[in-house]
């Protein structure tokens, strides 16, 4: 069993959660239970299953749950670009989400083919 709160990945996906958080408290109401509510349930699947893959047995398992945040940070970068493409994301507000976003799937690639390479 790991901590996740010492890992740096789970660090930036935190933050990653918190502003996806407030920059889309400015979108629209009507999509509340649309675009919002997506994006904000994949934002905070990264950092959640790097916590679970932190609780369960043996690197196999962890790396499993990293892959699992990979596919949801994947998930956000598309619904980034929708909200920027639907003109509810300013620009700036894109490019930094989405940079931040990116940075933290080669995180967690790195991490996984690591943890891969150790159980060898």
């Amino acid at each position: 069993m790991k901590n996740f709160r010492e890992l740096k990945v789970w660090e930036k996906a935190h933050g990653l959660v918190l502003e996806v958080y407030r920059q889309t408290k400015e979108f629209p109401a009507a999509e509340i239970y649309g675009l919002t509510s997506q994006m904000r349930r994949a934002a905070a699947s990264i950092p959640a299953n790097i916590a679970e893959g932190c609780g369960r047995a043996g690197d196999a398992e962890l790396a499993r749950f990293l892959q699992i945040a990979a596919g949801s940070a994947s998930e956000l970068e598309y619904h980034l670009l929708l909200a920027r493409d639907l003109d509810m994301m300013q620009e700036e507000i894109y490019k930094s989400l989405n940079s931040e976003t990116t940075e933290i799937k080669r995180m967690l690639i790195t991490f996984i083919t690591k943890l891969r390479q150790d159980s060898r």
